[in-house]
């Protein structure tokens, strides 16, 4: 009876908290699937440029969710304990580090965007295309600085539905943007690639005047200047002590995960276009899993806050067992859709068809991989503070046998094009034994609130 209840509690708590959560996630991922898509329905040209492009945004990211895991680690807790101050200066610290870097990014984008695309292809092509794309795209990255912050803080803060629909609404607004200005429909200008940029511009507007709307509420945790202009130095140490690590992994990773775009850029158009869907369709389907690993770390971070440690380690095996099985799912289901895929992909060349047929059922194993990760690394392992594990994990992973492996085989022994790509998926399934080892050792499972108040 103890553990039908105590199951019944679990699955209320998923539908309540990780579930919106794996959906923002997946309409995000939509968002940048309807780019390119609609982009490839033009010319591969573009859908090449367009996923080139869009490798800078994903860089920016990489810093942007290693402040909101840091975040994320200290503010789940102190909500799980009602500690409303100390999340509002949990707050103040991730925007403080944030605003500053999306500005770098917005210059670099706005002032030397086809350097930028000179770092991902040699191809002329593909860099005077994805050049004007950049310089306009920048503006969202300045805005992105805060509100992607701000939506952070809503999840860790009981407002997980409200931070779902504000997210969501920018998206929808970005795809239906997208048709209009992409096409020219309704009147509107045919822009092409211009028109996916400023959809992009418009729609991290609207996201940011929603949350800077939720933030009038005094009753909910709020942006405070103050707190990001001075900051408590201890609380300040202890963010960087749990941030830092995770930028370093999503550097070490993100950089790793760039440099396979490098390398698969410079294997030629066909390659590149291929690669771009075989992407998209990757990165939707694995996006629920990875919002399922955001919404774990929120769970199990306000439990081990308030101090139920064994219905923290309960919670986190069901949420591994779900993330494997949601992965297992996903991955089947690319096998099911790749007729599909393969026919609505008709502006590719035979080459990259053929590729790309490839790429999906080689992508299989990789999305199965990546839904247990972000559950273990980014879901149970940050909740507890232990930032450092998927560091070490990764960099060996990635910077000394995947990459190393893989740029020797595409430059060196000019292997096969679809042999260097297998070689670059096996990334995500190959580090799942050493993390459920690491795992089971339980020294994730720490309640930081405690620690400071001992």
């Amino acid at each position: 009876m103890k553990q039908t209840r105590s199951g019944a509690a679990f699955y209320k708590e998923l539908m309540a908290i990780v579930l919106p959560i794996g959906m923002q996630s997946l309409l995000s991922a939509l968002v940048s699937a309807s780019d390119a898509l609609m982009l490839g329905f033009l010319d591969q040209s573009s859908l090449s440029a367009i996923s080139l492009a869009t490798q800078v945004q994903f860089v920016l990211s990489l810093f942007q969710a290693a402040f909101m895991i840091g975040a994320s680690v200290l503010a789940a807790q102190y909500w799980g304990i009602h500690d409303k101050e100390t999340v509002e200066h949990v707050l103040g610290l991730s925007l403080r580090t944030s605003i500053p870097v999306s500005a770098v990014f917005f210059a670099a984008a706005l002032w030397a965007p086809e350097w930028l695309m000179r770092i991902f292809t040699n191809e002329q092509e593909l860099i005077l295309l994805g050049a004007p794309y950049l310089q306009i795209v920048s503006v969202s990255y300045l805005l992105m600085g805060i509100s992607q912050m701000y939506l952070n803080i809503m999840k860790n803060s009981g407002r997980v539905t409200r931070s779902a629909v504000y997210s969501s609404t920018a998206v929808v607004a970005n795809i239906i943007l997208n048709v209009i200005l992409i096409f020219g429909l309704f009147g509107a200008p045919k822009l092409g690639i211009t028109g996916a940029a400023v959809a992009t511009v418009i729609s991290r507007v609207i996201e940011l005047v929603l949350c800077l709307w939720e933030n009038r509420d005094r009753g909910h945790v709020r942006i405070r200047w103050k707190y990001i202009i001075r900051t408590n130095k201890e609380l300040k140490r202890r963010y960087h002590h749990h941030m830092m690590p995770v930028l370093g992994n999503e550097i070490v990773w993100g950089v790793g995960f760039t440099m396979f775009s490098v390398i698969m850029g410079h294997l030629g158009n066909d390659a590149v276009a291929a690669n771009s869907i075989a992407n998209i369709v990757k990165n939707i389907l694995t996006s629920f899993c990875v919002g399922l690993g955001a919404g774990s770390a929120i769970l199990i971070g306000n439990l081990l806050g308030a101090g139920e440690l064994d219905k923290a380690k309960l919670y986190s095996r069901r949420l591994i067992k779900a993330s494997v099985l949601f992965g297992t799912v996903a991955g089947l289901l690319i096998l099911v859709i790749s007729p599909v895929i393969l026919k609505v992909s008709h502006t590719l060349t035979d080459q990259a068809r053929t590729y790309l047929r490839i790429m999906l059922y080689i992508s299989t194993y990789y999305v199965i991989g990546k839904s247990s990760n972000g559950v273990l690394i980014e879901g149970t392992f940050c909740a507890g503070g232990d930032t450092r594990f998927g560091l070490i994990c990764d960099f060996i992973n990635m910077w000394c046998v995947i990459i190393p492996l893989a740029s020797l085989g595409a430059f060196v022994w000019k292997w096969p094009v679809m042999v260097v790509y297998f070689v670059l998926n096996l990334d995500e399934i190959g580090k799942i034994p050493f993390e459920l080892w690491h795992y089971r050792k339980y020294r994730w499972l720490n309640n930081l609130t405690e620690k400071e108040q001992q």
